[in-house]
């Protein structure tokens, strides 16, 4: 059996992520990378992760079964014309961006349709770059291939394949239908998420009262506003209709509830919230996606010194590691005195069970 060989275009957080991911599952795969970072490439290799480290897209290229076009989405059409003269009938072209459309026009345009399977782990962190990178950011997140009409169904497999050994989920869309619907659960949100922060930047007092006391709901559906302004305004460009047309939907929706308050109708006002609970509830629990999970719970503590070194102690005697703690002044929409987040979902569940088993009450929302 011939090893696997897989290419790295870029080796930032998501591609430095599988690339772990591949040597996790296929140890002796060959993989090679070039990255603008020469300081994350040698890194790489200093890790075992990376087996060639190139000066730049060459021809040692020609030799993968995959290669993953992991730089931002600004520079992968460039990339990919550079790469095309390197590329081997047999192999699985992909990529890792956010917006599909642009890529998959650029690989039919060069001819490049029947070996272009775009892909989009719905997974990411709010650090950056290959030094934060995990393989275990992939697991049980929706992985999803935006196959060209042209591409074999055997390669298509092939890659769901070696998705699945990630311990992702592969979740095979139209790029048409990709960029709609990441529109909608991600892009629209993002600014939604800014939107609301401006307005109460705008409506705050002079001495910013809104701001000191922002806290449970507010930052809750604005967390996202502190992603890169960079890259989010070169998604909104990538993909401005799909955004567009979503927003024009949600302004129609906003007018519509500014009549129901206007009219003071209680039943129009009720339906509003209630579907809205009801679909909100019937989400199902995966750990990763385009907007990154919270793993944080709040406790009640004794207003006494000590009361939140207890807390850290205990945790800490656990072996479980607190990512930011701090104090809930405006509890409003939550429960609790003290707010405790986590890294990931195994350390939340190892502080909840340790907690709960010395008597703390928690309230995970």
């Amino acid at each position: 059996m011939n090893t696997l060989t897989c290419g790295f275009i870029g080796l930032g957080l998501i591609g430095g992520s599988i690339a772990k991911a591949v040597r996790t599952t296929v140890p002796d795969a060959h993989i090679i990378a070039y990255d603008t970072n020469a300081s994350s490439l040698k890194l790489a290799y200093d890790e075992h992760i990376v087996n060639d480290m190139r000066p730049a897209i060459d021809r040692a290229f020609h030799a993968c079964d995959y290669i993953f076009l992991c730089a931002p989405v600004s520079l992968n059409n460039d990339n990919l014309l550079i790469l095309k003269e390197y590329l081997s009938p047999h192999t699985i072209l992909t990529d890792v961006g956010s917006v599909k459309t642009g890529i998959h026009r650029q690989a039919e345009s060069l001819g490049l349709s029947g070996l272009f399977i775009g892909g989009h782990p719905m997974t990411g962190s709010e650090r950056f770059g290959y030094a934060s990178s995990n393989a275990a950011l992939l697991e049980n997140a929706y992985y999803i291939l935006t196959p060209s009409d042209s591409v074999p169904q055997e390669k298509l497999t092939r890659y769901c394949d070696l998705v699945k050994s990630f311990g992702a989920i592969p979740l095979i869309l139209s790029y048409e239908e990709h960029d709609y619907v990441t529109a909608a659960i991600s892009h629209v949100p993002h600014v939604i998420a800014a939107s609301l922060v401006n307005l109460v930047r705008s409506a705050d007092s002079s001495d910013g009262i809104m701001k000191m006391i922002a806290a449970g709901g507010f930052k809750d559906i604005t967390r996202i506003a502190s992603s890169s302004p960079e890259m989010w305004q070169q998604i909104c460009l990538s993909n401005p209709d799909n955004i567009s047309r979503l927003l024009k939907d949600y302004i129609r929706t906003l007018t519509d509830v500014c009549a129901r308050l206007d009219n003071r109708s209680e039943d129009e006002l009720y339906d509003f919230f209630e579907t809205a609970r009801n679909y909100r509830e019937s989400f199902t629990d995966v750990s990763s996606g385009p907007i990154k999970a919270e793993y944080v719970f709040t406790v009640d503590i004794n207003d006494k010194p000590g009361s939140i070194a207890a807390i850290a102690s205990l945790l800490a005697a656990h072996d479980v590691s607190i990512k930011n703690i701090g104090i809930n002044h405006n509890r409003e929409f939550a429960e609790g005195a003290l707010r405790i987040e986590f890294y990931d979902k195994d350390a939340i569940e190892q502080a909840i069970k340790v907690m709960t088993e010395h008597g703390y009450k928690l309230h995970t929302r």
